[in-house]
């Protein structure tokens, strides 16, 4: 008889904090999108859609720019302390954003928000590489960007009852902040930066994972020769363009889809509204079936082609899909044909994050950040791409916008070919302290 403990399972408690990080990441996030909207706040402001358009979209460009200096300091000085600090640090933003009282203030405090938020997922994407096995990183890796897509699912809602109910829109980020705080302390107490760190892993589960050692962490001097390496990388650059153009393709749900269904649809605002939340919950079942997806074709094609079937395949539906809509006539089979969208991008994420922790070794922070900024660049240049479509498409802008999108798409599984997960960026290092 084996008399050994079982197993402990402190890596699903990891898990589940930072699902719970993500989802108070994309409730801070996408609440202001709601928040411009409400009396109190034009009542209180009175910024002009010039202004208003300039302070959401501050939030994504620092958020793009800081993606790899925030990912390298959690590579240098560890998970748990530098996500933690930017959880602290995104909740105090919001609060800030709370107390201001003119466009400068607003600007200043969004754009700080973003910088702090830049951390999160690169992180994530370091935690998950530590924590879980190479088979099981794409079912973890789901489960995080779940815990997102159920926040910025539910921001809108949530945002609007809290400014309705409470009758004030700062009050709604004071709250947010409030629950952020609390967060923060919950992440601290419940996550190590590596299983060896944890005083509740025993040395079955630290079998289970396959990391029983420390790692040096990443220096300033190394970070510039990881940053040559991610520029000499093809497999990097082509899972970075794979990222830009999935978003290009997948950010005209979340910008533009709302408009067209209100002005080319003839659709209520609520209506659309809802529409826009169906097409955004088949995401969420996509990461749940991506992560699973990945992890059997890992198993079954080997770490190269396991991580590249599920991107390739689900990009390729996508773009089917946009192609359909611009000629289906039911206003609900076109929200059907977004939803498969929605699904098969985010069945495609797991895939992508995970290649991450594949090649990024002592440096996967600073390399999620590179592809996250790449990305981020991406749905920003969609957004600003779609107007101008319609306006250069004239009579058969809708046409012309849906083909580019669907093109993005093909574009995107194709680059992806060349990607090898089995090639890393940088060595794993251990220290021999950590032996």
């Amino acid at each position: 008889m084996n008399d050994s403990p079982p197993p402990t399972n402190i890596r699903r408690r990891v898990i589940a904090v930072t699902m719970l990080m993500a989802f108070i990441l994309y409730l801070d996030r996408i609440c202001m999108g709601e928040i411009v909207k409400s009396v109190s706040f034009n009542q209180d402001l009175n910024l002009t859609k010039e202004q208003i358009g300039t302070v959401l979209g501050s939030f994504f460009f620092a958020y793009a720019l800081f993606q790899v200096p925030a990912g390298w300091a959690s590579d240098r000085f560890g998970a748990r302390v530098m996500l933690t600090i930017y959880i602290v640090l995104w909740s105090i933003f919001t609060a800030m954003t709370g107390w201001v009282t003119s466009f400068a203030g607003l600007l200043m405090a969004r754009l700080l928000c973003g910088v702090a938020e830049a951390g999160a997922y690169p992180t994530s994407m370091a935690l998950i590489r530590k924590w879980i096995p190479v088979d099981g990183r794409a079912r973890a890796s789901s489960m995080v960007a779940l815990g997102g897509r159920i926040g910025g699912t539910l921001a809108p809602f949530l945002t609007i009852w809290m400014v309705v109910t409470l009758g004030n829109w700062r009050t709604s980020l004071w709250i947010d902040a409030i629950i952020g705080i609390v967060i923060a302390v919950i992440f601290w107490k419940t996550v190590r930066s590596s299983p060896h760190e944890h005083p509740q892993v025993n040395a079955a589960e630290l079998a289970v994972i396959g990391r029983p050692r420390g790692e040096l962490p990443l220096s300033g001097r190394e970070l510039k020769n990881a940053l040559g390496n991610f520029i000499k990388s093809k497999s990097l650059w082509c899972n970075s363009a794979a990222q830009m153009l999935q978003n290009i393709g997948w950010g005209f749900l979340v910008t533009w889809l709302p408009t067209y269904l209100v002005k080319e649809r003839g659709v209520g605002e609520i209506e659309g509204g809802k529409m826009l939340t169906y097409v955004l919950a088949f995401g969420m079942l996509g990461q749940v079936a991506g992560g699973f997806y990945c992890d059997w074709a890992t198993r079954r094609f080997g770490l190269r082609w396991g991580r590249l079937l599920p991107m390739t395949s689900s990009m390729f539906v996508c773009a089917a899909a946009y192609v359909c809509c611009p000629f289906v006539e039911s206003t609900w089979t076109l929200v059907a044909c977004c939803a498969v969208v929605s699904f098969c991008t985010d069945l495609a994420n797991p895939a992508l994050w995970s290649f991450m922790g594949d090649v990024g070794g002592r440096a996967t922070a600073a390399a999620g950040g590179w592809g996250n900024m790449w990305g981020n660049f991406g749905a920003s240049a969609g957004a600003m791409l779609i107007p101008w479509l319609m306006k250069i498409g004239g009579g058969d802008g809708k046409v012309l916008v849906f083909f580019t999108l669907a093109g993005a798409f093909v574009l995107a599984g194709l680059i992806i070919l060349p990607m090898d997960a089995t090639k890393k960026l940088m060595p794993d290092d251990v220290s021999p302290n950590h032996v």
